[in-house]
């Protein structure tokens, strides 16, 4: 039996690659992409050279430059794109929705200005008739398209829709858990993006391996204390959404955000580091948020206050790291 279609917003590197795997799995996968042109490239090329250079596309994914056409093409949607794009994108799609349409992400973040998390933005702009999940851990896009393990969390109060997302993606060289812990799947996500930030910036600096480990051991602690004052459970960010994103991403450099915190950290100016990534850092913004965030639940979040001092008020990433050695003496 052929499994039921997905349709993919977002042509960049995640959603390109969540496409190919899904694709490979013999799963009918419609990709869009909000550049009309650069989807007819990636029709014309049947890859993605931009983002995915030298995989081909599976025989099962279609190019859809229209969006009327992508949503048409399946019940569900798997949105993945930025989160500065994510609210436009789900009001655009407002009005093609089918009555039963089911609605996923895979985009990690807060949204810049308001600090909502993109299960409020969804609720905010379709309400909560339409089932929705998020779909998050640790990955980097590259390897996940060339068919490398992989595990991940699908989360959602609907289990149905949860269990047809991990059942679709589950497969030789993906394993996928469920849970209806939205927003700590959400949290871990987002945190981690600041944190790597800071673990690239102590390699840049060149503190050794042991300021490395410290620091994503302490940043684990301000995901856990964030978390428990806004509820999430704690195995969620023990798992792979959680301590599994962290890890990979503060200390391999597939990770934008750790090659943002090193180039920093190497005495690049913040400009050109982010020009030279080429792609959207999700922590440079989420930094702000974040500690906003911490502000508004109470919760010391040191490190992340630091990332965002370097980040939006031009502190010098050495004077960073001594602000928090400073630090008065306290139990762990």
């Amino acid at each position: 039996m052929t499994p039921d279609p997905i349709s993919i917003l977002g042509a960049g590197s995640w959603g390109t690659a969540l496409a190919i795997r899904l694709a490979a799995g013999q799963v009918p996968v419609a990709l869009w992409g909000h550049e009309r042109d650069f989807m007819l490239g990636l029709a014309r090329e049947r890859g993605n050279s931009a983002y995915l250079p030298g995989i081909a596309f599976p025989a099962g994914l279609v190019i859809e430059p229209d969006l009327t056409g992508a949503i048409g093409f399946s019940r569900d949607l798997l949105v993945v794109v930025p989160s500065h794009a994510f609210r436009e994108v789900v009001r655009n799609i407002a009005p093609l929705l089918r009555p039963h349409a089911r609605i996923a992400w895979a985009t990690k973040g807060l949204e810049h200005g308001t600090g909502r998390f993109m299960s409020e933005v969804l609720e905010e702009e379709l309400g909560t008739r339409y089932p929705s999940a998020v779909i998050s851990g640790p990955t980097f896009a590259l390897e996940v398209a060339r068919g490398l393990p992989t595990a991940l969390t699908a989360a959602s109060t609907n289990p149905v829709f949860a269990h047809d997302l991990a059942a679709r993606m589950h497969g030789d060289t993906m394993r996928v858990y469920t849970s209806d812990d939205i927003l700590g799947v959400q949290l871990g996500g987002t945190v981690k993006n600041v944190l790597a930030i800071a673990s690239g910036i102590t390699d840049g600096l060149q503190l050794g391996a042991n300021s490395r480990a410290a620091l994503i051991t302490r940043g684990l602690a301000e995901i856990i204390r964030l978390g428990d004052a806004m509820g999430v459970r704690r195995e969620t960010l023990m798992g792979l959404a959680g301590v599994g994103d962290l890890i990979l991403t503060c200390t391999e450099d597939l990770s934008r955000n750790r090659r943002l915190g090193l180039a920093l950290g190497r005495g690049t100016g913040l400009e050109v580091a982010v020009s030279e990534i080429g792609q959207v850092v999700e922590g440079f913004n989420t930094a702000r948020e974040v500690v906003q965030l911490a502000r508004r639940h109470r919760v010391e979040m040191p490190i992340s206050e630091q990332v965002y001092r370097v980040l939006h008020e031009g502190l010098p990433p050495r004077q960073a790291v001594q602000n928090l050695l400073a630090r008065e003496i306290r139990s762990e």
